[in-house]
């Protein structure tokens, strides 16, 4: 399964967009049981939007003609205006506050479009994004249930309908207390319980661990939700909810952070999102990377313990894997993180279309003019991306920089800067002094350029010796993913040997990488025992975020389970685009299966109905977390637009039209 963002608001195509923006959309491929050849499992396309409160009023309000949320684009452009800006945003509060009225269906509670992740806890599968908590769906009709508070989810059994053994977290049985939820009580309880898109769960206690953060002190707060196996005992110290992360420095952009078997990493780096930036003529996003990039490291269950490691300044926005290091006496030396670093925010800007500032260290370019990062480029039209469009230098989006530092690719204007990277890079915090906070190792593991990763899910908190994720052909590349999230290369990178290697030869701080390789180097390489192995699409193929699925449960002898599975990931063939780079109406996308052993053999490849959007994270799901669903009382529903045969309604059109 995979989510991404698809606006319903979309008849003014002039408008402003970004790949962070759009209604949450969910398309799977469920493997059902064949009734006469269990070796033969019928595959199901399903595809559904998430129902929230968003995409509800869209629907419900014919004449909007753009998302009721302003676009990521408007508040990271440097050409918006700071009244359009504020005028943006206070149209979103203006709509909001008309669906609150008399006469309206449905009224918007939460802002959250549930656009970025899909995960599974406790019964629950669950559609994540940074602005609201999770929204819970059913599994495999991907129906939507209702928005998760930590304790259960909207249009599930009332608690008096549940028995004794299920009552929930932080609940006292027979009534006698409220649960505890996200975000608590208070003014700010709505922006409190805004949930990372990327929570992680513990598969061998099963808990849910997250963060919450919003524009307000303490900025960051911190979750953890145990499962109904923990419940069952009623031990409400189990939970912890929207506890304090002290030391984080404002509102920022926070996409992920890692979780070890013993501890939490927040990421505070220096890529902020607030209002407060407006007041000093700067966009909501803003990037300082002169500023150090911090990571606050704490006990699972002991926030308030953070203890903060700076670094240079830097971009993550995915985390690969985190592990405990232990000493000769048992105790943890050490807390391990292997992370997509980006040493500057291009992506944020080259995604909405907009030139990205200059990078204060750039350098003037050698080579030819990198491209995107999920572009490819190349002199044989034959093999030319079909959605790239050469502009001329001249447009006003490029006005903002300097014309030899920026191109367009598909209208998309990336850096060319050769000292933008986006590398998986290892980093080492040393935990064994309390009186210094050092981190002794931050390097790449490879030059090659990697996003995306995966591991299996055996070993996500815990050491992984294989990293899977996705690259590009081109050597010299912008850090900006471009215009769609769409990839050339899958990668699995050897942990193991490449972190070996590291303690033979130590690669420079900061700026080191353990392999030296080109992309072509690594591609020509026959060395089945190679570190790094990458899978080449053919031409005009490309591929969507993969994700490893174990080909069976694990074996506690053997370490084979890791590189022992699938890869399974949406294709598209864009040589089904027409000559304007648009999409055939009959245009279809693809599920590929890849051996993930040997990185070369595509097992099977399903042919779709339709055409899948280039989205952004996916996940799998087994059978047994299928059956084991929670039981569902209500769905969400699908409103239809209302006549406007009442004065209320056609006032309400009308002013709806006027905002556009």
């Amino acid at each position: 399964m995979r989510n991404g963002g698809n606006p319903v608001a979309n008849s003014d195509l002039g408008r402003d967009c970004h790949w962070f923006d759009g209604d949450g959309m969910l398309s799977g491929v469920w493997f059902d049981r064949s009734p006469t050849d269990a070796q033969r499992p019928i595959p199901n396309f399903v595809n559904q939007f998430i129902v929230t409160d968003v995409y509800q009023a869209s629907l419900e309000n014919s004449t909007l003609r753009t998302p009721i949320l302003p676009s990521i684009s408007t508040l990271v452009n440097p050409l918006s205006s700071l009244f359009y800006m504020v005028w943006r945003i206070l149209r979103a509060i203006l709509i909001v506050l008309v669906t609150h009225l008399p006469g309206s269906q449905h009224a918007i509670t939460r802002i959250s479009v549930a656009n970025t992740s899909v995960i599974y806890h406790d019964g629950r599968a669950l559609a994540t994004c940074e602005s609201g908590p999770p929204m819970r769906f059913t599994l495999p009709g991907l129906e939507t249930v209702g928005w998760f508070n930590g304790d259960r989810a909207e249009g599930e059994p009332d608690l008096a309908d549940k028995d004794d053994t299920a009552a929930p977290v932080g609940s006292k049985k027979g009534g006698r207390a409220e649960a505890t939820t996200f975000g608590g009580t208070g003014p700010l309880s709505w922006m409190r319980e805004w949930t990372t898109g990327h929570p992680k769960v513990d598969h061998m206690t099963g808990e849910l661990v997250l963060f919450h953060c919003c524009f307000a002190p303490p900025y960051v707060q911190y979750s953890l939700v145990p499962t109904k196996d923990s419940v069952s005992s009623n031990r409400q110290s189990d939970a912890i909810m929207n506890a304090p992360v002290p030391g984080c420095t404002g509102g920022k952009l926070m996409h992920d952070f890692g979780v070890s078997k013993n501890h939490t990493v927040i990421l505070d780096l220096p890529l902020s999102l607030t209002p407060m930036n407006l007041a000093k003529n700067n966009p909501v996003v803003l990037y300082e990377p002169k500023k150090p990039a911090r990571f606050g490291v704490f006990p699972r269950r002991d926030p308030a313990s953070v203890r903060w490691f700076e670094a240079a300044g830097c971009c993550i926005f995915h985390t690969a894997n985190t592990w405990d290091e232990y000493g000769s006496h048992g105790d943890i030396a050490a807390v391990n993180l292997l992370a997509c670093r980006l040493t500057s925010a291009s992506l944020i800007f080259s995604s909405a279309n907009i030139a990205p500032p200059p990078h204060p260290d750039r350098l003037v370019p050698k080579k030819r003019s990198p491209m995107s990062f999920f572009a490819k480029y190349d002199d044989d039209q034959e093999l030319v991306d079909p959605e790239k469009v050469h502009v001329d230098e001249s447009s006003p989006l490029l006005s903002q920089g300097e014309s030899s530092s920026c191109t367009r690719v598909s209208g998309v204007p990336i850096s060319c800067d050769e000292q933008e990277q986006c590398r998986l890079y290892y980093y080492r915090f040393a935990m064994s002094s309390s009186e210094s906070n050092i981190i002794t190792h931050q390097f790449a593991l490879a030059a090659i350029p990697f996003e995306f990763p995966t591991v299996s899910p055996y070993t996500e908190m815990a050491y992984a010796r294989y990293i899977y994720g996705c690259s590009t052909i081109d050597e010299c590349f912008g850090a900006a993913l471009g215009k769609a999230t769409k990839v050339e290369l899958v990668v699995r990178m050897d942990v193991t040997t490449l972190l070996a290697r590291s303690r033979n030869k130590r690669p420079e701080e900061i700026t080191g990488c353990v392999d030296n390789r080109s992309v072509e180097e690594i591609l020509s390489s026959k060395d089945s025992s190679d570190p790094i192995r990458a899978f080449r699409l053919p031409p005009k193929h490309f591929a969507q975020e993969p994700r490893f699925v174990p080909r069976k449960r694990k074996d506690p002898d053997t370490e084979s389970h890791e590189e022992d599975g699938f890869l399974v990931f949406y294709v598209f063939d864009e040589s089904q685009l027409d000559e304007h780079g648009e999409c055939t109406p009959d245009a279809k996308s693809e599920l590929w299966v890849l051996d993930a052993a040997t990185m070369d053999e595509v097992i099977c490849k399903i042919r779709l109905p339709t055409r899948v959007p280039y989205g952004l994270h996916g996940n799998w799901f087994s059978e047994e977390k299928i059956i084991g669903q929670r039981s569902v009382k209500t769905l969400r529903a699908t409103p239809a637009a209302l006549p406007a045969d009442t004065r209320w309604r056609k006032s309400k059109a009308s002013l709806l039209g006027l905002l556009g």
